[in-house]
Formats: structure tokens, sequence, C-alpha cells
């Protein structure tokens, strides 16, 4: 028994594997587009309201590859009101480029001002009816659903639920999508020793909308640290195996926030991704 997702993949916003659009990789990927690429990604609020030549060049990938965005900014776990006015310019944005769905992280970014990081909210009953009202007012004023990413951290704040407990308990309560990082999962359970594979197998299957991939440091054996830095690590690679493996070829985005390396290096993490989800598919085929 697995918990693999049915043979319908209109719950996919995207498909294929996906490249986070990063401004220092702009005119390299403009004077080439790569075929490799299935969809793109960016933090919209890198991008609202934003004209001139550098408008341009945005509208320029968003006319060639389908789009999603993936927020820095809204806090829906902390304890500010939620800016309704952020919401707002999302949806309209994401209805001025046909912009396919909206994540954010599942974390605090702002209190009295912005804290400028993603901050861990308490893993308690309060907290999930906190955050699951904010998510079900935001996706009220987006017209549709939102998806939430379970995020890295380093320090729990209240640990009356775990990780685990408290993700799905607000997915449920809250009636949202899931945007499954399999980087987090690998950093979040070599830095509080829980089992990654046990983690992916308790994701609910019909939640997913894609996943995540990214590198991250490593400062000690049991520590590592959430960078975007890196290149991917073995172990993330083999988790995303195990994640096809259980839920079938979900879109997946590579994200690459600095420490850029020549762009086809930077491809060949993407076609790795598709050549996964290729043999996954194959394997779906073999076993019937």
């Amino acid at each position: 028994m697995t918990n693999r997702l049915p043979d319908n993949d209109k719950q996919f916003p995207v498909h294929g594997a996906g490249l986070g659009l990063r401004r220092p990789l702009l005119n390299k990927l403009m004077a080439d587009p790569p075929a490799d690429v299935d969809f793109m990604e960016v933090a919209p609020e890198n991008w609202i309201h934003v004209g001139g030549k550098l408008g341009k060049k945005f509208r320029f990938f968003t006319e060639r590859y389908p789009f999603v965005i993936h927020g820095l900014s809204l806090s829906i776990g902390g304890p500010a009101p939620l800016d309704e006015q952020l919401v707002r310019d999302i949806r309209d944005f994401m209805k001025e480029h046909d912009i396919r769905m909206y994540s954010e992280h599942l974390s605090a970014s702002s209190d009295d001002g912005h804290l400028y990081d993603l901050m861990p909210i308490p893993f308690t009953e309060e907290a999930v009816s906190h955050v699951a009202a904010r998510v079900r007012r935001v996706q009220d004023i987006l017209g549709q659903r939102m998806a939430l990413e379970n995020v890295s951290y380093y320090a729990p704040l209240d640990t009356s639920m775990n990780e685990r407990e408290f993700l799905l308990a607000v997915l449920e309560e809250a009636d949202c999508d899931l945007m499954l990082d399999i980087n987090n999962i690998v950093v979040n359970s070599i830095n509080h020793g829980y089992d990654a594979g046990e983690f992916l197998r308790a994701m609910p299957a019909e939640r997913i909308r894609y996943f995540h991939l990214a590198g991250h440091y490593i400062e000690d054996e049991d520590l590592r640290i959430d960078t975007h830095g890196t290149p991917v690590d073995e172990q993330a690679w083999g988790l995303l195996a195990d994640a096809y493996r259980l839920f079938g070829p979900v879109p997946t985005l590579l994200e690459r926030d600095f420490n850029f390396p020549p762009l086809d290096e930077l491809l060949d993490e993407v076609r790795r991704i598709k050549s996964l989800q290729i043999e996954s598919s194959r394997q779906d085929a073999v076993n019937g």
C-alpha cells in the first residue's frame, strides 16, 4: 500500500521540472531559453509593480513558460494583522501574468515590522487555528486555493505537537494545498532527529501540488543549514526518488538563490529531475 496519487494530473498547476527565476540569471536565460525547463517560479514581492526594462524581461518569460509564485513576506503564522493589501496585489499580479498557483512558507516573517527571515511558529493547537483562519481569508481574497510549504527550522518554539502533526493539522483545518520541499525534510530530519522517509510517507497525496528541491550547507554531521546556495545533496536526490515512487512524478522546481554555477551546470540538475521523473513513469508502466 502506498500513498500514490491517482492517475489524474489535473491537480497539478504545472508539469515536469522547473527552475526558480532569479535576476542574475535573466540575461543568460533570455539569450537561450532552455527547453529542459518546463515551468518557472518567482517570489511575487520581487516583481509586483515592476515595470520598465526589468518588467519587459519578466514578461519575456511569462509569455514562454507556465509560472507559479512562492511568497516570502505574507507571514501567515505571524502575530501581526494579515497584510490583505499584499494578498490583493498578489491576486492582481497572478491575473496579469496568468500565474497558475500561489504558495507561501508556513512560518512568520513579521511582527511590529518585517523580520527579514522566516521564523518558526509554535507547534500548538492554538497556532493551528490561528494559521488556518488566516489561510482561509487569503483564499477568499484570491478566489482560489493556496499552498503552504513545510519550512526548515532550527529552534522550535513549542513542541506540543511535532512538525508532521502540526503541518497536517494546518492543511486539514485550513483546507489548503501543500507545496512539499524535499530538501527541508532532509534538513529538519537531520537537525531534529526524525526519519525523513516516515515524514514523507505521512504527507497527504491529494493536497500535493508540486515539490521544491534545493541545496543546503553541511555545518556539522548533525547540523544542516538550508541555504539554496549549493548543488542538491545526494540525500535529497534520494528522497526525491522515494517521493516519486510514493506519489508519482510530481512537478518539481529547482531553487538556487546565490553562488550560481555556470548555467549548464544548473540545467544539469533540472535534467536530473526530469530523468528521475521519466524513470518513475516507466516504473509505473511496468507495474501496470
